[in-house]
């Protein structure tokens, strides 16, 4: 097994604090390779998970290479576009299992038989914020979207999710990126400028949503609307696959091993490259074979499921092979919440609210 990081040059985020960390992902899947033999000794298995760093340029080189060398699961933490160049890429060589990519296009028209999605898609994001909002009793959105790709496919995200659970959309915005120093010592006095009156004249509205996926904008909206409406979406109230305040269902546990291997608190990456290999890992302790096409099997069948620390059982969903998972709703310090809602049904599992379900998939293998 291998994880690789593909690297993408480009602004800083908008926060020191949030630099990304040099092990990030990799610290993660060192975690997960350590449980999976801790399982997997019981029935003499040796898990090994190699660690590669790569650019846009090189990550296909560096795939041959892993490819080559006999590795035929590879998580992989990349950018959207990236992830759908290097599943083509790797075919039915090697199993891809996507730690990072969110882009619902990626589980829907440009899916891949050959990939597994353990991030969360946009729109299972989208539906956990919203199934919240809605129990909030604050139906009405200011829909702000950044200016590039991705932000562009979680604003609609955000659009599908208003539709489905009863939400109103009353304005939507484009915040352009002029690009300009950022973090400067006259940044703050900018922002208090300029965000009042890029928020003035809005319809009444409940809460303002930010979609910011390349983290541009939305950090600085919070305190800085013309109108006293709280923030959520990329910034304020945010739905994350995990956050390092986690406590409940073992995770405390789960947390303090994290942190004595990489003393530091875990990151998404983290949790999701972790995720992606205890997949591999599971099934193969559970199926008592190291075969590759018959883990892949199992990995996508009913039978299969995985523990997350989340309260759940996590399972595949074989029509875009979406990892169905709870998603929490925080903020910096603390979650607010977990979604699904209680409120919120489904014939098959609660889980399956969060997403693009199999009637609505446009996703053909």
């Amino acid at each position: 097994m291998a994880v690789l990081r593909v690297d993408r040059a480009g602004l800083p985020p908008i926060s020191r604090l949030e630099l990304p960390p040099p092990d990030l992902g990799f610290a993660g899947a060192r975690l997960g390779t350590e449980d999976n033999d801790t399982t997997g000794r019981f029935m003499g298995q040796d898990f090994e998970t190699a660690e590669v760093t790569a650019t846009p340029d090189t990550a296909a080189a560096e795939l041959d290479r892993l490819i080559a060398g006999g590795t035929q699961f590879i998580v992989l933490l990349a950018d959207d576009a990236t992830t759908l160049a290097l599943a083509d890429r790797a075919g039915d060589r090697a199993l891809i299992l996507n730690a990072r990519a969110r882009s619902d296009a990626l589980r829907g028209a440009d899916c891949r038989a050959n990939v597994i999605h353990v991030a969360p898609s946009h729109a299972m994001l989208a539906d956990a914020l919203a199934q919240f909002l809605m129990w909030k009793k604050w139906p009405r959105w200011f829909l702000v979207k950044g200016s590039y790709p991705e932000d562009a496919d979680l604003a609609a995200a955000y659009t599908r999710a208003a539709t489905k659970f009863g939400g109103k959309i009353v304005e939507e915005r484009v915040f352009e990126d002029t690009g300009g120093a950022r973090r400067t010592d006259s940044g703050h006095v900018q922002v208090q400028a300029q965000l009042p009156v890029f928020t003035q004249r809005a319809p009444d509205y409940d809460i303002l949503i930010t979609a910011d996926d390349a983290g541009i904008f939305a950090g600085y909206m919070p305190y800085q609307t013309w109108d006293p409406r709280p923030v959520a979406g990329s910034a304020g109230l945010v739905p994350r696959s995990f956050h390092p305040a986690m406590e409940a269902w073992g995770a405390t546990q789960f947390q303090t091993r994290f942190e004595k291997l990489a003393a530091r608190p875990i990151r998404e990456e983290d949790y999701q490259a972790w995720l992606a290999v205890r997949l591999v890992g599971e099934a193969a302790t559970r199926a008592r074979s190291a075969d590759p096409a018959q883990l892949r099997e199992f990995m996508l069948s009913p039978d299969f499921e995985v523990a997350g620390f989340k309260g759940q059982k996590l399972t595949v969903r074989d029509w875009d092979h979406q990892l169905r998972q709870p998603i929490l709703l925080t903020t910096g310090l603390l979650m607010a919440s977990v979604s699904p809602q209680d409120a919120y049904l489904h014939q098959v599992t609660a889980l399956d609210t969060l997403g693009i379900d199999r009637p609505e998939t446009q996703c053909k293998f």
